[in-house]
């Protein structure tokens, strides 16, 4: 709605005029000049005409002489009163020209101006008093067109913020009925002329219980409050709302401003995010998983859902507040600290429950938004017996390797004890005879019996720690190191099947994390599937040298570790390749395998990290390429 007056007629702006106060002090001005002028002219020429009058009398009297004068006493007088009018006539006529015209003029200039018509001015010319006069209301008339067009061009400019501004904006009464509304208020609501604001807005028959209009117009200060309604279509609205008093020259209350900005769409959001919310706390605690919401730094546990107290034994309110470290074993915290911050996915790994139970846990790490900072998410899945069923088959798989090693084990046995059955037979047939024996031969004979004794001890253990069943420890380890380990166990017999062992190993090779019982029986199963590819291929024929081969070679690269372990054997058909690592799957005679070897080996090799992957062709031979991620060095 148009705040600007509507146009007037020029009668009632004179009169309004009249009553404004300029008009009142510019006519009071001018006519206080003409008073005094007319008040100066009238007494000034009264004075020149009682000066000229006496010194005519006094002329005649001194000219004529007593006689005379009494002779033409009667003319004289008469002749007098004829030239007293004549002066009083001129005076008159000065006056009108001089005096009030002038003034009348000022004052028709001055009621111009007070009507509106700045740009008139006073029609007067000279340089006395009431020109002086005249070129001051010109001059005041000028000054206030310009403060008038200031004044026109800021009332334009709010006109223009009132019914352009995207709020709400309603101006009322003491009776809340709505005087004037700007246009965002008339699309919004559609009023009718004289609507109360509470029926405009909410469609009430009453004013609101809290109105901030009420408040305002009872203490006179602006008050704030959120109100909700429908506007005229129907659809929900939520505003913000702010008054303001309007008050008159006496600072009287007559009128309130009430702006309400329209909140509908960030109230939808927000509902929406109190209904995201509560799914996401609904579906947090729902997960059959344990979650935690970690510090990126520092590891502190923010938050968990309902999950983690089932697992783990400890509540929300006793696991809040502490490290998530506390879930690991004290020789291990250390370690997973570094690994967590680096978020990613880990296999296998090994906490405690609050019982003290052992647990292994697939972990996986993200890194997430939570409200003011950086948290990691880290998700739990629970996989004890699925590990201790492993294990199982791992000990299972372990017996099946000591029984398919028991001719090697023969062989690499019996020669320490031939070498001492020889020496016990040399030194029995000396004590027989009474011969002496040169300690020269004594010494060398007792050092053999002594190293062949280490060789089966060492043989020995090394069966027996490879038979044993143990958990899964990762641990820094030098995976050269296990390559030759496991070797050991199978030098003998290799080198009775005429099969060459190749070496290339990085010396250089970085650690990597593993357990190095588990990753032995890998590369145990390797050389037992590459002897036996070999021994499909050639059987019991003649072959050139170099043809039997196995080959190993280790590098590290880009911060991996990589170990490449191919055979000259029967090769893997492409058709069967994806399958190799499945449990059961095997390509030997019933009764020759139980298909579990590198489905164990592919567990073994993920629980530490790293992957395997097989490659070749039928009739050339089979590439196994395992890869692990490298331990980081601590920079100086």
């Amino acid at each position: 709605m148009d705040f600007s007056p509507a146009p007037e007629p020029r009668r009632d702006r004179i009169n309004r005029a009249r009553r404004g106060s300029a008009y009142s002090f510019l006519w009071g001005l001018a006519e206080k000049i003409r008073g005094r002028l007319a008040y100066k002219v009238l007494l000034g020429t009264g004075g020149v005409l009682a000066a000229g009058l006496s010194a005519w009398i006094l002329y005649l009297f001194r000219a004529l002489g007593k006689n005379t004068i009494e002779g033409f006493g009667g003319a004289s007088v008469a002749f007098g009163a004829l030239v007293f009018l004549g002066t009083i006539s001129a005076t008159a006529l000065f006056i009108l020209y001089f005096v009030n015209r002038p003034v009348r003029r000022l004052m028709h200039g001055a009621l111009k101006i007070a009507a509106g018509d700045y740009t008139a001015g006073v029609d007067l010319d000279g340089t006395d008093e009431l020109g002086r006069l005249a070129a001051a209301i010109s001059q005041m008339g000028r000054k206030i067109a310009q403060n008038q067009s200031t004044l026109n061009k800021q009332r334009d400019e709010f006109q223009k913020l009132f019914e352009l501004v995207p709020c709400i904006i309603t101006v009322q009464d003491r009776s809340f009925r709505l005087l004037r509304h700007n246009r965002e208020f008339a699309r919004k609501f559609d009023p009718r002329p004289g609507d109360y604001c509470f029926f405009a807005y909410k469609g009430r028959a009453e004013k609101c219980v809290d109105c901030p209009v009420e408040k305002t117009f009872r203490d006179g200060l602006t008050h704030t409050s959120e109100e909700m309604g429908v506007d005229k279509d129907g659809t929900p609205r939520h505003w913000i709302v702010r008054t303001a008093p309007i008050t008159d020259e006496w600072g009287r209350v007559t009128a309130a401003m009430e702006m309400s900005l329209d909140v509908s769409s960030v109230k939808r959001l927000e509902m929406q995010l109190e209904a995201s919310e509560k799914k996401y706390h609904a579906i947090f605690n729902n997960v059959p998983s344990p979650i935690f919401v970690l510090d990126r730094e520092s590891l502190e546990i923010l938050d968990v859902n309902d999950r983690v107290e089932e697992v783990y034994g400890y509540s929300r309110r006793e696991i809040a507040g502490h490290s998530f470290l506390v879930l690991f074993a004290p020789e291990d915290r250390d370690l997973r600290s570094a690994r967590l911050k680096e978020a990613g996915a880990f296999t296998s790994v090994r906490q405690v429950a609050r019982d003290g139970r052992i647990l292994y846990c697939d972990v996986l790490v993200s890194p997430f938004d939570y409200p003011g900072r950086e948290v990691l998410l880290v998700t739990t899945n629970d996989v004890t017996e699925r590990i201790e069923a492993e294990q199982q088959l791992i000990q299972a798989s372990k017996m099946a390797t000591l029984g398919e090693m028991a001719t090697g084990v023969a062989h690499e046995l019996n020669q320490p004890l031939t070498v001492i059955k020889t020496a016990s037979g040399f030194f029995m047939k000396k004590i027989g005879k009474g011969e002496r024996i040169e300690d020269e031969i004594l010494k060398t004979l007792a050092e053999e019996i002594d190293g062949h004794v280490d060789r089966a001890s060492r043989i020995i253990n090394h069966m027996r720690e490879f038979g044993r069943k143990a958990d899964m420890a990762l641990s820094p380890l030098d995976l050269n190191r296990v390559i030759v380990r496991a070797h050991e166990i199978f030098n003998q017999q290799l080198t009775l099947k005429r099969i060459e062992t190749v070496f290339d190993l990085d010396p250089e090779l970085p650690a990597i994390m593993g357990d190095p019982g588990l990753l032995e029986q890998v590369f145990v199963n390797l050389f037992l599937n590459a002897r036996d590819a070999i021994e499909d291929r050639f059987g019991s024929s003649e072959t050139a040298p170099g043809e039997k081969q196995i080959k190993i070679s280790s590098r590290g690269e880009n911060g991996r570790v990589k170990v490449e372990f191919s055979d000259t054997g029967a090769g893997i058909p492409p058709r069967i390749a994806e399958k190799v690592f499945e449990p059961f799957f095997t390509t030997k005679k019933v009764g020759e395998g139980t298909g579990l070897g590198l489905s164990i080996s592919y567990g073994i090799v993920k629980g530490c990290g790293g992957t395997i992957r097989v490659s070749g062709e039928e009739g050339r031979g089979a590439v196994f390429l395992l890869t692990f991620p490298a331990v980081q060095k601590e920079r100086a």
